[in-house]
């Protein structure tokens, strides 16, 4: 396993190679076109894929080397091979569908996030490359799950834009704070959910909506400061 892990998170991080070009779901991937959705982090939110790419391969690779046979990062193991492996197909589906995309983007976060749940616990090489790497991944998939259901409710259901993207943070930060009351150890699924909850600031900052804004301003502060007082105890 900790060889297949290490491909799977090479294939992940290769994968958009299978889908040049890809900026996001097309606006006119839904019946009601998408344009400008406040649900959806500004465009430079998303280079954060090259770090959790870049760490989940070093984590992956440190396990290999180091950790073969260790019982506390076996545990992991399966769970974040399975959302890799699914993560590999996610963005050339995303092209053709929006609802698949949906639905394989919450596979990938569900077991992404047991993933988190079964990482190893302790510090050193422990924390930053078995542990860090994952909470990183699954904390932007927590948001990224999200958003992709606010689009959902929007462009499907005929939902009001922002009260599509209010219900998508409200889901968001309850999913974050039990998830992190489980782990609060897991550094990093909070950074990630912060920075998504940060780039829908910036998105909604000039001409956008008020409440979205507000919402994910106070959101981000509350897991700001949810982040330090678990790092406080650590």
């Amino acid at each position: 396993m900790p060889i297949l892990l290490l491909l799977a998170a090479v294939g992940f991080a290769l994968s958009p190679l299978l889908a040049p070009g890809f900026g996001g779901f097309d606006a006119n991937q839904f019946p009601i076109p998408q344009i400008n959705p406040p649900v959806q982090p500004a465009g430079y939110a998303f280079a954060i894929w090259g770090l959790i790419y870049v760490w989940l391969i070093v984590g992956a690779a440190y396990g290999l080397w180091r950790r073969r046979d260790d019982v506390d990062w076996a545990a992991m193991r399966v769970p974040l091979f399975i959302s890799l492996a699914v993560g590999i197909t996610w963005l050339p589906v995303a092209q053709a569908s929006a609802v698949w995309a949906t639905i394989l983007i919450w596979i990938m976060w569900a077991f992404a996030v047991w993933a988190v749940l079964r990482a190893p616990a302790g510090g050193g090489a422990d924390a930053w490359l078995g542990r860090v790497p994952v909470a990183l991944y699954a904390g932007w998939l927590t948001a990224a799950s999200c958003v992709s259901l606010g689009l959902m409710a929007a462009g499907f259901a005929g939902m009001n834009q922002v009260i599509a993207a209010l219900l998508a943070l409200l889901i968001a930060l309850g999913l974050a704070v039990l998830i992190v009351r489980q782990r609060p150890d897991a550094m990093g699924f909070l950074g990630a959910v912060i920075w998504a909850l940060i780039g829908i600031c910036v998105q909604n900052w000039q001409g956008g909506a008020l409440a979205v804004l507000i919402l994910a301003g106070v959101g981000a502060a509350g897991l700001a400061v949810l982040a330090a007082m678990n790092a406080r105890r650590a």
